[in-house]
């Protein structure tokens, strides 16, 4: 799809076969709202218990690929699903528990203290440090958003870095592996392999992922206000996402 050009994207049907079904979710935008900052994001038992349930309805074949930290997909998650694929990719949890992850970049240090300066010269600006990487959320700042991100780019452009742009963020990330590949690792994996992958994401960091879901035979669902991008389908909300899950639970629990 060309910038600037918008084409309808239908609902998804039911969630597909489960024993045939690999599923790959975000989390901000996706299984949780997206907050004010980002530690608002907390446990909801809901969720919890619907991810226990489609994890062991689909044999295992459920990983969440997020941008935040595996510490704080836990934490939000209460460690419900076990294949886990944080800060964007950068660092992976296997199924079986073991983790990879790619090596700090020392440049990121630079990014650390510029971005560290700015977020104390203006108060409503949010820095996260994810070791990995270093982002500044401006979500409650918005008229700082230019400058924002023409720091980032000034830093990934002076020390070689990647910039990750997303809803209201800019950040700079240790160079890597990204949300699109963190799916392909998984699918060459137990128990995911062999079966036909869906992507539900709802951010710029999301297209990755969307791709490679298509490349590999499966479908990408994207979640939120329609814009350019690769996904196939489209879901309208967070809360559309969680009917939608249930709705593919209940379904499969009557055949």
């Amino acid at each position: 799809m060309t910038a600037g050009e918008l084409r309808t994207l239908p609902k998804p049907r039911p969630l597909p076969g489960f024993d045939a079904t690999a599923l790959f979710l975000d989390l901000d935008g996706t299984l949780a709202a997206i907050e004010a900052k980002p530690e608002d994001v907390g446990p909801e038992p809901w969720r919890t218990q619907l991810l226990r349930e489609l994890g062991e309805r689909l044999g295992g074949k459920l990983a969440v690929i997020s941008g935040r930290s595996l510490e704080e997909v836990d934490r939000i998650l209460e460690g419900s699903v076990p294949a886990v694929a944080a800060v964007h990719g950068l660092v992976r949890r296997r199924a079986d528990g073991t983790i990879e992850q790619a090596a700090i970049d020392p440049s990121l240090e630079q990014a650390r203290s510029r971005l560290g300066a700015m977020a104390r010269a203006h108060p409503d600006l949010k820095l996260e440090d994810k070791g990995l990487s270093i982002a500044l959320h401006y979500r409650q700042a918005p008229q700082l958003g230019v400058r924002v991100r023409d720091e980032a780019q000034s830093i990934a452009a002076e020390t070689g870095l990647k910039l990750q742009l997303g809803d209201m963020v800019a950040e700079i990330c240790t160079p890597g592996h990204d949300k699109g590949e963190a799916l392909r690792a998984f699918m060459r994996e137990p128990p995911f392999e062999r079966s036909a992958p869906v992507f539900i994401g709802d951010d710029l960091t999301d297209e990755n992922g969307f791709r490679a879901a298509r490349a590999l035979g499966g479908v990408s669902v994207l979640v939120g206000p329609m814009r350019p991008t690769a996904a196939d389908l489209r879901l309208e909300s967070v809360d559309a996402v969680r009917e939608w899950l249930e709705a593919g639970l209940m379904q499969g629990a009557e055949t």
